[in-house]
C-alpha cells in the first residue's frame, strides 16, 4: 500500500502540477498572517536615520506589544513597480514623464528590481521585474496610450506582480492625478439626483469597492505606495467649475491620499511639470532609508476589524513613520 500510494502521488504531481502549486500562485494568500511594515525614521530636523538595529524598535498592535519575527536593515534592495498614467489627460506632456521616470531609474540602488506598468483604457505590463536598467528605460520610452484611466486595475496588477517577489521589500510608485474613470463614473451617477447644496459632502471616498480591494491587498503584502499626483483634472484651473466637478475631483484626491496613508507611503503633489524628476528622486532616496519589520500578530482573529499599529524607537529624539494599521481579513 505505501508503494502504491507513493506512485499515485508521483503521477498526480506529473499530471496536475498546477494543483500542487496552487497556493504559491495565489497572490491573495501571500503573507496573509504576517504583518509587514516598511518604517522610516528621521531626526528632529527630518534627516533619515539608517543605522538602527532590531533592538531599537518596539511594535504595538492595538496597544499590545508584538514580537518582531524578521528585521531588514535600511539599505536592503526593493522590488518596485513604476506605474505610468498614459491616459488622454497626460498626452501633452509625455516627454516630461519620460525624462522624470528615467531620473527615478538612475536614483535606484543597483540591486533594486523594477517593473513598469502603463495604464489608460488598457493596463499593460511593459516589463517584469529586472535589475537591468536598459530594459526599464526602453519600457519608459515606448509607454503610450490614450482614453480612460484604469488606475485601480493598474494598482491591482502591480500588486499581483509584487506577490511573486516573495520576501523582498515591495513598493509602488505611481504617477497619476488619481481620477479613476470607473470610480468617477460611479461618483457622477451618485451625485446626479442631488441638489447643489447637498453635493459637497455627499461622496464617501473610502467606500469605493475598487479602492478597498487595493488597500486590502497592499495591507496583506506590506507594499508601500507612493503616489505622484499630477495637477491634471483639477477643476480649480477652470474659470467656473461646477459643484459636481469639485466634489468628484476632491473624492479622487482623497482616495489617492488614503492609498498613501494606509500603505505608509507619501503623497507628493506635482505643482509644476518641471518638478516631477525631483519628486521621483526624493521617493527613490526615501526607499533606501526604510527598515522592514515583520511580526505575527498575537491577536489571531480574522474578524475584519481595524488593528492600529504603533512603532516606537528607543531614542526619544527620533520620529518613526509607517502605515497606521490594517483590517484583519
Amino acid at each position: 500500500m505505501p508503494i502504491r500510494n507513493g506512485l499515485i502521488f508521483i503521477l498526480a504531481v506529473l499530471i496536475f502540477p498546477s494543483l500542487c502549486h496552487a497556493q504559491d500562485d495565489d497572490p491573495v494568500r501571500v503573507d496573509s498572517s504576517i504583518v509587514r511594515l516598511n518604517v522610516g525614521v528621521v531626526d528632529d530636523r527630518g534627516r533619515p536615520i539608517t543605522s538602527l538595529g532590531q533592538s531599537s524598535f518596539t511594535i504595538y498592535e492595538d496597544g499590545a506589544k508584538q514580537d518582531i519575527s524578521r528585521f531588514v536593515a535600511a539599505p536592503a534592495p526593493f522590488s518596485v513597480v513604476m506605474m505610468l498614467d498614459m491616459s488622454g489627460s497626460t498626452r501633452s506632456f509625455r516627454q516630461n514623464i519620460q525624462m522624470a521616470a528615467t531620473r527615478f531609474l538612475d536614483a535606484l540602488a543597483p540591486d533594486d528590481r523594477v517593473a513598469i506598468i502603463e495604464f489608460y483604457s488598457k493596463v499593460n505590463l511593459l516589463n517584469d521585474f529586472t535589475a537591468d536598467r536598459r530594459i526599464a528605460f526602453h519600457s519608459i520610452t515606448v509607454a503610450n496610450g490614450s482614453g480612460q484611466t484604469n488606475f485601480y486595475k493598474g494598482l491591482l496588477l502591480a500588486l499581483d506582480k509584487l506577490s511573486n517577489e516573495k520576501n523582498r521589500r515591495k513598493a509602488i510608485v505611481v504617477l497619476t492625478d488619481g481620477v479613476d474613470t470607473d470610480a468617477q463614473d460611479g461618483d457622477r451617477k451618485f451625485l446626479s439626483n442631488l441638489k447643489d447644496e447637498e453635493i459637497a459632502t455627499a461622496i464617501k471616498p473610502e467606500m469605493n469597492e475598487a479602492l478597498r480591494r487595493v488597500l486590502d491587498r497592499s495591507d496583506a503584502q506590506g507594499v508601500t505606495i507612493y503616489p505622484l499626483a499630477l495637477p491634471t483634472g483639477d477643476p480649480a484651473r477652470l474659470a467656473d467649475p461646477t459643484p459636481r466637478q469639485v466634489a468628484m475631483f476632491k473624492a479622487a484626491r482623497t482616495r489617492l491620499q488614503l492609498v498613501a496613508d494606509r500603505s505608509g507611503g507619501t503623497l507628493h503633489s506635482i505643482r509644476r511639470l518641471e518638478d516631477m524628476g525631483a519628486l521621483y528622486s526624493i521617493v527613490a532616496a526615501e526607499l533606501r532609508t526604510l527598515y522592514t519589520i515583520e511580526y505575527q500578530p498575537t491577536n489571531e482573529k480574522r474578524d475584519g476589524k481595524w488593528r492600529a499599529i504603533k512603532v516606537d524607537v528607543n531614542r526619544p529624539e527620533l520620529i518613526s513613520r509607517t502605515r497606521q494599521g490594517y483590517f484583519a481579513k
